[in-house]
């Protein structure tokens, strides 16, 4: 029996980088169980660029 497919594969972008306008971008790729959270989520990840943890958002 196959699974049944519940966990999505997501990228986290930063946006406090995004509206400095700063070059670059810090991304993260995770999984969310699409069941238990169908909206976008945020977490605060560390971003390099900007070094220091920032709120990263899911990104289509």
């Amino acid at each position: 029996m196959g699974k049944k497919g519940n966990r999505i594969q997501i990228i986290l972008e930063c946006i406090e980088q995004k509206k400095s306008g700063m070059g670059g971008t810090s991304r993260y790729v995770t999984t969310k169980n699409k069941r238990n959270t169908p909206n976008r989520i945020e977490l605060k990840k560390y971003n390099s660029i900007l070094r220091k943890h920032t709120i990263h958002k899911e990104i289509k």
